[in-house]
């Protein structure tokens, strides 16, 4: 199994605190594997197996537990009394009232609560009511480059990315062997399952073609500032109108909190102000990108940028697009303690691009670190602080 380390370490800060962990992100990321290996940690450390309480609610032979009376009942009776016990609840989302089986056992003192879901609902219901100040997300996405080149055959790590770039970052991809059929249908199997399970079926949608209409246009707009009036306009071009903005803004609300898809918002820099819209949004991975689109013809500066804003995300940043004047900085990631401004670009070899690059920054009067990540295989460099480094580098960093 692939050793996820940063949310391995973060499930062993809140080990046996009095908070449930909540682990979510797209369907396999990886969540059910790194409860694995939580519990393998737990057993390591001296915790009997008969501590540990495991139910992954995909598998039929939990099916009775999908009652979450009988979920309650039967946890109840596999407590081992004067001993902690550990609570693991896989894909909890297929459990109607959940929260309710999930809030019995959270107020007794020797449980210690995990649960994993594949859709933003699962904290959006009565469980965030219930639990408010007493859950803590931990949010997975799939493989980082750095990952995917701890476990790749790959030594050279410009051909790492380009297969990166192609098959893009769920952890099993590497059992595949850069099999481009067999990663094609699985990657398949996942955009399905996402559609039908977590978006379609959950939020009752049945004009699926119209939902699959949307999300090519961001697929295809990936980096492109955008709006739901504009892709409403393109889908209704034909003239029969079969979408509104609402319908739009509906389906868009159910790729994100089924994590498909991440939206950046603009900020004024001079302004100090966010605005309300011609937002950018990115897709949590880029293979699922590339067979939906089924195409080699892109912008690979617009893949860079997604994969950037993935990584920023994954790094803990808060991720905005900058408007200073008439010139855009791609990217503003800020955290508790820093703020930093990105330019995200395939080359800046050529001197009027450099320029252009430079250009938004340079307008910028703050002292926050400054970059250009670019492809250029070139030394790192500055230009009035600003500083040009590769991608790769910055990936690997």
């Amino acid at each position: 199994m692939i050793q996820r380390k940063e949310y391995m370490e973060k499930l062993k800060s809140f080990k046996d605190k009095k908070i449930i962990k909540v682990i979510t992100g797209i369907r396999r990321c990886g969540k059910s594997t790194l409860l694995e290996l939580f519990k393998e940690y737990l057993l390591s450390t001296g915790i009997s197996n008969n501590q540990i309480i495991s139910i992954n609610f995909e598998e039929l032979k939990n099916e009775q537990l999908n009652d979450y009376k009988n979920l309650y009942e039967y946890i109840e009776n596999c407590l081992s009394n004067n001993k902690m016990n550990y609570i693991f609840l896989d894909e909890i989302q297929n459990v109607k009232n959940f929260e309710k089986a999930v809030d019995s056992l959270f107020i007794k003192e020797n449980v210690d609560i995990y649960i994993t879901g594949s859709n933003a609902y699962l904290l959006s219901g009565e469980l965030a009511t219930l639990l408010s100040g007493r859950y803590v997300k931990i949010e997975m996405l799939p493989l980082s480059f750095k990952e995917y080149m701890e476990i790749s055959n790959s030594t050279n790590k410009s051909d790492a990315f380009k297969e990166y770039l192609e098959f893009g970052s769920f952890p099993f991809i590497n059992e595949l062997n850069k099999n481009g059929i067999a990663i094609k249908d699985y990657l398949e199997g996942i955009y399905s399952t996402v559609l039908l399970k977590d978006i379609a079926s959950r939020k009752g949608i049945q004009n699926i073609a119209t939902l699959e209409m949307v999300i090519r246009f961001i697929m295809d707009n990936i980096g492109n500032i955008t709006s739901t009036n504009k892709i409403c306009n393109t889908l209704n071009s034909n003239g029969k109108n079969t979408s509104s903005i609402h319908t739009v803004e509906e389906y868009i609300s159910a790729l994100k909190n089924s994590f498909f898809i991440y939206e950046a918002n603009r900020y004024d820099i001079k302004g100090k102000e966010y605005l309300k819209s011609l937002e950018k949004y990115y897709v949590v991975d880029i293979g699922l990108r590339n067979i939906l689109l089924n195409s080699k013809e892109t912008n690979i500066g617009h893949l860079l940028e997604n994969i950037v804003y993935i990584e920023l995300l994954r790094r803990g940043y808060r991720i905005n697009i900058g408007k200073i004047g008439n010139e855009e900085i791609d990217f503003i990631a800020t955290n508790m303690d820093d703020v930093i401004y990105y330019q995200v670009c395939a080359s800046v070899l050529d001197e009027e691009t450099l320029k252009r690059e430079l250009r938004p920054l340079d307008k910028i009067t703050d002292h926050y670190p400054k970059y250009i990540l670019t492809l250029d295989n070139l030394p790192t460099a500055s230009y009035n602080g600003i500083k040009r480094i590769n991608v790769i580098d910055w990936l690997l960093n």
